[in-house]
């Protein structure tokens, strides 16, 4: 493993911090991987991280053939409840942290590549990632980022006819992601667990060092920290719940400490409305499910304040934890009220959206296109046709939408304005499972185009895109059978 010339890391400035901690992980260089071929660069993410390489640098950087200047590839060690039990030892097991980019603007992001090949963590795994799961989380995190939603970033994405044995034979891929940090609950939890609790500060320190440095000098810095967490994870699921998302793998170790959308598997935006909606199949009691969500992040915000009980009282770990429900209900409430077009507060809208919801559920009306055109509702007449397509039993709704028209009528908004400010945040293209799964085929035969199109239309979600109308269109049947597991 050499490092790319002097000269081709001109401008590139890499550190990495976290390395210098041998306690946390272990040093490991990424395995090469074979007849690898790059399939895509996020071109404009890279120009703010102040990335400025050729295409061949960006396919020997993916593949783990060459690492930039100053690269100390790291493997991170922690733990995680996952699904509930506790495993004391996960970690990096097939990706590594290859160093942090300092921008031009001056911030630190990690650079992260997934694929990379065998660590001490691997356990049983090859260390591989496949083309199937590293394309979907390419799409879902430039989705996510595109709505609005924190989370990490794509950066590139390398194929090869390596094969990869998941439940079937497979073809090998990396992807290098990026994120402020990838910090988890479960980096923490390691720690606590294994009797090293004076590790903890190092990693506290090395957060509010790298991302909040305006609590270095506040004597409750931790206990300051660790309410942000709170806060940060309660906005997040707010905005996943509003979007329809499902995470489908709530695990400690997949919640970021910086309250990103982190990891993804078995993921799935809502079609046919559905609380109960299990996106993994792996899942089989349901713990994860869509209306799971909000409770399983406080339950996994409790395990991150037991891991930190020897460093901020108990006291005020709970006052933290106790904001968490409103914070979370506050932010939800208010990106309702955004998406039905209400910019005031009334004392009869949790009725209206709670009457709504129990529609879309009794009638499987599909999530996204539901809200997107609502907005072509007028204060009278007759209902839109795109509305009523959505709708198998138009009568059922009634009263609903007489209600809902009488609510609109006490906002200050021209039926224009409304629209305008419906669409803005109601997104017309969604990554549904089915859109994701064509592409994936047609790159595994070797076309990219699928992947290319769907990117361009989730980087503007909101806008009409004409010609690309059928991308917007409720899923076809078929596209209930499709089986996404943790393998995905």
């Amino acid at each position: 493993m050499k490092p790319f010339d002097e000269s081709q890391g001109d401008n590139v400035l890499i550190d990495n911090q976290y390395a210098s901690f041998e306690w946390a992980g272990s040093r490991v260089a990424p395995t090469s991987l074979d007849s690898a071929r790059l399939l895509l660069v996020n071109y404009d993410l890279a120009d703010e991280l102040g990335l400025s390489l050729s295409d061949q640098q960006w396919l020997e950087l993916t593949s783990g053939q060459q690492l930039l200047p100053g690269m100390v590839p790291f493997a991170q060690v922690y733990a995680g409840h996952q699904f509930g039990g506790f495993s004391p030892r996960l970690g990096d097991g097939r990706a590594l942290l290859l160093g942090e980019v300092i921008t031009p603007a001056g911030e630190r992001w990690d650079l992260h590549l997934k694929g990379a090949g065998k660590t001490p963590y691997s356990r049983f795994g090859d260390g591989r990632a496949v083309l199937r799961s590293s394309l979907r989380e390419y799409l879902a995190s430039e989705a996510m980022h595109h709505l609005g939603i924190p989370t990490t970033r794509a950066l590139s994405l390398v194929g090869s006819d390596e094969p990869v044995y998941r439940e079937q034979t497979e073809t090998g891929a990396a992807l290098l992601r990026t994120a402020a940090s990838h910090l988890r609950f479960g980096h923490f939890e390691y720690f606590y667990y294994s009797s090293q609790p004076e590790r903890i500060p190092g990693l506290l320190n090395y957060l509010i060092d790298t991302q909040w440095p305006d609590l270095a000098k506040s004597p409750q810095g931790y206990a300051e920290l660790f309410e942000r967490v709170v806060m940060r994870t309660a906005g997040l699921i707010a905005q996943w719940q509003a979007a329809g998302f499902c995470h489908g793998v709530m695990n400690t170790d997949n919640m970021s400490m910086l309250g990103l959308t982190l990891d993804y598997g078995p993921y799935g935006f809502l079609d046919a409305y559905d609380p109960d909606h299990i996106c993994n199949h792996s899942d089989h009691g349901g713990r994860y499910a869509y209306d799971q969500q909000p409770a399983v992040g406080l339950w996994n915000l409790q395990r991150l304040a037991q891991a930190l009980s020897g460093h901020i009282e108990l006291e005020t770990l709970q006052q933290s934890l106790g904001k968490y429900e409103h914070a979370l209900l506050s932010r939800y409430s208010e990106l309702m009220r955004q998406k039905l077009g209400l910019e005031q507060w009334r004392e009869e809208d949790p009725a209206l959206f709670r009457d709504m919801f129990s529609l879309m559920a009794e009638h499987k009306v599909d999530y996204s296109c539901w809200f997107r055109r609502l907005a072509l509702l007028e204060s009278e007449g007759e209902l839109p046709k795109s509305l009523l397509a959505l709708l198998p039993a138009p009568d059922a709704w009634q009263d609903w939408f007489a209600r809902y028209r009488a609510r609109l009528a006490q906002e200050n908004l021209t039926q224009a304005e409304r629209r305008a400010a419906m669409d803005a945040v109601n997104p017309k293209y969604v990554l549904r499972n089915h859109l994701a799964q064509r592409a994936i085929e047609q790159a595994e035969q070797g076309d990219m185009a699928e992947a290319d199109t769907l990117l361009q239309l989730l980087a503007a979600p909101f806008d009409e895109q004409p010609g690309f109308e059928h991308y917007a269109e409720p899923a076809p049947e078929w596209a209930a059978s499709l089986c996404i597991s943790c393998s995905s």
